[in-house]
């Protein structure tokens, strides 16, 4: 059996529709119309102080960042308001099971936090995202697997989540360079993984540990907690905050990593159950729940909303769209850039490197030390202001004069701490002044871990204040801003539509034209086709406003929306095309078709150059699969203007966009019916 043309037509429609296609995923069962599109969303959602009205379950958001993570969660069921809680790891300790692989046991005390600096930061809701292993086998997570830094014995592994950002971040955002004689390589900005474990494997395991603490925070602080669990545990909602530079191949790599902690059973359960957030969207409902909006937020008004992380500086642009009967907002634009506190702790350590390279303190260990104490407390209470500060990371004995160090302490000046920060400040603020380029917006709402450095904050509300633009700071402890804006997310959605990133296409088969300059540079890629015509390929784009033959004579599908475009929550367009063979095949079980992120300016026509190799601005995104067997009966045969007799079939694939995962489903005419299938979204392995 041969598949001899896959022609799309010129039907497509672009509506509103329900943005979780959850009902037909765990079947093949294939319904009508009115069954498949109009089942409830996850959850009734709620507006401000509104009572909760839905079916009760359990809503988890995992903020896994670079240095530290956050879990918030809440209880919801009919009648309640919803009251996000965060958990609180204070005084708790995880025991190892010796030889156990994964497997780790802990009794109600699955954390242990140690961190004594000023009382306003509030370090009982972080957990270090640090995972240790000794001989192969996991020994600890969080605060337990920092205290085995710099021990041999135990190969450690910290800032995981850098190896998973993109490549366009890894490239044309570089993460800030140090006037330091050190090696700035790639390779030093992400620290290895430990040797013989996958990143899969680093993140499953410390998943597995925070989901089993929060599982154990959960049932010994709720009333009836352990009753609870054991009625909703298999139906919990999970919300997963990630950059804004993320996308579907990251969400993909989080699902399997979640499967592989056994928090969710299968794939079909983690496509239910998991929810993605961006960090920045979810940190917009935290902030908006914590100020008073309605003294300075009016229909019309622009805000932007910076979440400075540990590797990661998201900014997003705001349009408030209404304020009653609830809150809307609109994304406008947004920029995500590597930079954050890590690489003002990568700045400590090459200053330390540099000005002890002749002392006794000068090796790795002590380093290490130094930079640990720094992060914990130096960096938190730097504003600019001081003219020494003290790094305290040894005892009485430890002393070496002629390099500022006495009693375990050294002193540097404040303008070397300065120098550590400056690089950074200025990538987050350069981030800022693009996207606010142009635009009058008075309010900047900071947020995040590094949100919380007094000279971050000098400094933007310096900048900015001078261009009329307020920076505002939360008072409560924002490093749980994305957790609990998360859960928040998830009941309200005050976020109505978003810019999309970039324009995602497939690639499409089009009449080879010798006349046209492009088609002639690709004349070695061209073929003949069965109704013998020849071809070429391109980079399809499908949109109302193109109407050229490119658009009309597709032969592969093409579901697109272009970089810029707005798309409103629960935005779906559905595209119909026909597929043909040569004979009549007994089933249609393997539809697949991939598409593609093109991330360069304007457009292109193109996936791969006149030589045939893929443009640098393309990159796979992901692979949509589906079963058109269903359709096997509505196949006709029919006979081209050559001649040539073949098989047609007519499938409609719609992609929903609008929120923050994109979902697919099938649908198809028979005896005047429409019927409706599910439709299998793989994204492109994120490793190399």
């Amino acid at each position: 059996m041969k598949v001899i043309e896959t022609v799309i037509t010129d039907t497509l429609e672009t509506e509103l529709a329900y943005s979780r296609l959850a009902a037909v995923v765990n079947g093949t069962e294939y319904i009508e119309p009115q069954d498949f599109w109009t089942f409830p969303s996850p959850m009734e959602r709620q507006t401000n102080h509104q009572v909760y009205q839905g079916e009760e379950k359990i809503i988890v958001a995992i903020d896994l960042g670079t240095t530290h993570t956050a879990v918030s969660f809440t209880h919801a069921y009919p009648g309640s308001e919803i009251d996000v809680r965060t958990v609180n790891n204070s005084g708790n300790k995880m025991e190892r099971t010796a030889g156990s692989g994964r497997g780790l046991q802990g009794s109600s005390n699955l954390f242990k936090i140690h961190i004594n600096i000023e009382p306003k930061y509030d370090t009982t809701i972080q957990i270090p995202t640090i995972v240790a292993y000794e001989q192969y086998d996991l020994d600890s997570c969080g605060a337990e697997a920092r205290e085995r830094i710099g021990d041999d014995a135990y190969e450690v592994s910290k800032w995981f989540k850098l190896h998973l950002h993109p490549d366009s971040m890894k490239i044309s955002d570089e993460p800030p360079a140090y006037d330091y004689n050190v090696d700035d390589s790639p390779a030093m900005e992400i620290p290895p993984l430990p040797w013989g474990a996958t990143l899969t494997r680093v993140y499953a395991d410390f998943m597995e540990y925070v989901f089993k603490g929060f599982r154990t925070f959960f049932q010994e602080t709720t009333p009836n907690g352990v009753a609870i669990w054991n009625r909703l545990s298999s139906s919990i909602v999970i919300i997963l905050t990630i950059p804004n530079g993320w996308d579907t191949r990251q969400q993909g790599f989080l699902k399997q990593a979640a499967r592989e902690a056994d928090i969710v059973q299968s794939e079909e359960d983690a496509d239910l159950r998991i929810e993605f957030v961006t960090e920045g969207e979810a940190s917009v409902h935290y902030v908006l729940g914590k100020v008073n909006h309605r003294t300075w937020l009016k229909k019309g008004t622009m805000f932007a909303v910076t979440d400075a992380g540990g590797s990661t500086v998201d900014s997003t642009l705001y349009v408030c769209k209404a304020l009653e009967p609830k809150l809307e907002l609109e994304v406008c634009a947004s920029e995500c850039i590597q930079a954050g506190g890590v690489f003002v702790d990568r700045a400590i350590r090459a200053l330390l490197t540099e000005k002890l390279s002749n002392s006794r303190f000068g090796d790795n260990e002590s380093i290490s030390d130094m930079v640990d104490k720094f992060e914990r407390r130096t960096k938190r209470v730097f504003d600019g202001s001081q003219e020494s500060l003290v790094i305290e990371f040894g005892g009485r004995r430890d002393n070496d004069r002629e390099y500022g160090i006495l009693q375990g302490k050294i002193t540097l000046t404040g303008s070397e701490v300065g120098t550590t920060f400056d690089q950074v400040i200025k990538r987050s603020t350069d981030s800022c002044l693009k996207l606010l380029a142009g635009r009058k917006v008075k309010h900047l709402l900071l947020v995040g871990g590094f949100g919380e450095s007094p000279y971050l904050r000098l400094r933007l509300k310096k900048e900015f204040g001078s261009k009329g633009t307020e920076v505002v700071t939360v008072e409560e402890p924002s490093k749980k801003a994305a957790a609990e804006g998360a859960v928040l997310w998830y009941t309200k959605q005050i976020v109505s539509a978003r810019v999309a990133r970039f324009t995602i296409g497939t690639n499409i088969i089009v009449p080879f034209i010798p006349a046209n300059a492009e088609h002639f540079t690709r004349r070695n890629q061209a073929f003949i086709g069965p109704r013998q015509w020849k071809y070429i390929f391109a980079f399809g784009v499908s949109s109302r406003r193109r109407k050229s033959w490119y658009s009309l004579l597709l032969e592969v599908l093409c579901l697109t929306f272009l970089q810029g475009q707005l798309i409103p929550q629960n935005f779906s367009n559905l595209s119909h095309f026909t597929f043909s063979y040569s004979e009549k095949p007994d089933n249609l079980d393997h539809f697949t078709q991939n598409l593609f992120a093109w991330e360069g300016e304007g457009t292109t026509s193109w996936i791969a150059d006149a030589k045939g190799q893929m443009l640098p601005q393309i990159r796979s995104l992901c692979c949509i699969e589906g079963d058109l067997t269903p359709a096997l009966p509505g196949l006709t045969r029919v006979t081209s203007p050559q001649g040539v007799e073949y098989w047609q079939g007519r499938v409609g694939i719609r992609c929903i966009y609008g929120g923050t995962k994109l979902q697919a489903g099938l649908e198809w005419e028979m005896q005047g019916k429409t019927y409706y299938g599910p439709i299998k979204v793989v994204p492109t392995s994120v490793l190399k």
